[in-house]
């Protein structure tokens, strides 16, 4: 059985459904056999939605006209040739997705789980800690009340961004928000509910050591990339002067990147995407770096249905699994539409079991919502939650977003 197409599919929200920005895009690699097969993969977007989905042919061209079971040696072909593939989200990515989609398929053709090709699951659930769930909240009344209703649905953990449009520096008027933000959520949620706060990998040292310290006493699990990336080295002193374990990984694509930040002493806990650091040929590499130092693993998971699917195989396997990030709370129903088999309940995800990803991809929703639209931007940056940083003028249902979808 040969792979013979491997082909990019962005999906958008329709122009009449409110989205947030984060959750308006979405790329598919869909890899057919040549008995007709069809595996799924999932990309990243957050504005790389056109460059990421150019890259899945250059990608493709290593793994069409091969066998399947060879397909790691196309990954390695590929690894070969892509000179800026370690600092390339754009290569990795689409290098996940193909991954992904050719486990997918192998999955199906042997009638097992993904799962089982990695080794054979440890765990029958994941346990998950939600996210998005606070769009429109900028009063810390708004958080509480929002992070009150996830937890009567039956979450156990929460993450979200106390730092409204503080960016790089850190007013004395944002830290204060954002302590009234949290200590509103701890009051409302109370002790045993995790906290996890997310700090979008916004502010230089100073300022990240200044939220980190005045957040400690709300007893976090994880304060989530304190400092800009390109000032990992700073990690360093956070972690010294917080308390409170850092998080990390969604911007990190290989698995020697993981050792070296946790060698370094720059993280906690780490958090690989499964859609960006090299599906789970890299995927199983990760999981021997977090291994042999005992690192706990929270898988990132912000984009679509399939990365859900991906991540949930990888976390039956994963010896130091720690909690399994999930939006699909807060998702806009197209998002919804697009795949059957998997579910969340009570704040944990039971862990597919049927071949390949375990999952069905609603191709006639797939047609529907194809798209060649550019992620939207303004007034907010693609990775904030909309409206916690500018009140948006209408977050009623049904209410019209200006968006362009061409075909």
């Amino acid at each position: 059985m040969k792979i013979q197409q491997v082909e990019a599919i962005e999906v958008a929200a329709p122009s009449d459904e409110l989205s947030s920005p984060w959750s308006s895009t979405v790329i598919l690699v869909r890899v057919t056999t040549s008995s007709g097969a069809v595996g799924w993969g999932e990309a990243p977007t957050t504005l790389m939605t056109h460059p990421v989905r150019a890259s899945v042919p250059e990608v493709g061209r290593f793994y069409e006209g091969r066998e399947l079971h060879d397909h790691a040696r196309a990954l390695r072909e590929f690894e070969r040739y892509s000179f800026y593939r370690s600092r390339s989200m754009e290569a990795t990515s689409a290098l996940s997705a193909v991954d992904i989609a050719c486990h997918d398929l192998l999955g199906h053709e042997l009638g097992v789980p993904v799962s089982a090709l990695l080794g054979g699951a440890i765990r029958e659930r994941a346990r998950a800690y939600s996210n998005g769930w606070y769009a429109d909240c900028i009063e810390a009344s708004e958080f509480a009340e929002k992070a009150s209703a996830m937890v009567r649905s039956g979450f156990g953990a929460l993450k979200f961004d106390p730092f409204g449009s503080e960016y790089r520096t850190l007013s004395d008027d944002g830290l204060d928000r954002a302590v009234a933000r949290v200590r509103a959520v701890r009051e409302a949620v109370g002790p045993g509910i995790d906290l996890l706060i997310e700090f979008h990998g916004r502010f230089y040292p100073e300022a990240a050591v200044r939220a980190g310290r005045a957040l400690d006493e709300f007893g976090p699990r994880f304060m989530e990339e304190p400092v800009l990336p390109e000032l990992c080295d700073a990690l360093a002193e956070f972690r010294r002067k917080v308390r409170t374990p850092v998080a990390l990984g969604e911007r990190l694509l290989t698995a020697a990147d993981f050792e070296s930040f946790l060698a370094r002493g720059l993280v906690d806990i780490l958090q690989p995407d499964i859609t960006n650091s090299g599906g789970f040929t890299y995927g199983r590499e990760i999981a021997g770096v977090a291994t042999a130092r005992g690192a706990p693993v929270a898988y990132h998971n912000a984009f679509g249905p399939v990365q859900t699917a991906a991540s949930l195989q990888i976390d039956a396997v994963l010896p130091t699994f720690f909690l399994q990030e999930s939006f699909e709370a807060s998702w806009p129903e197209w998002k919804r539409s697009l795949v059957t088999g998997y579910s969340i309940e009570r704040g944990e995800f039971p862990i597919p079991t049927g071949p390949g990803l375990g999952i069905h991809v609603d191709e006639a929703a797939v047609e529907r919502f194809r798209s060649d639209a550019m992620d939207t931007v303004g007034p907010e940056p693609p990775w904030v939650i909309a409206g916690t940083w500018v009140r948006r003028a209408s977050t009623a249902p049904g209410a019209k977003r200006e968006r362009t979808r061409r075909r």
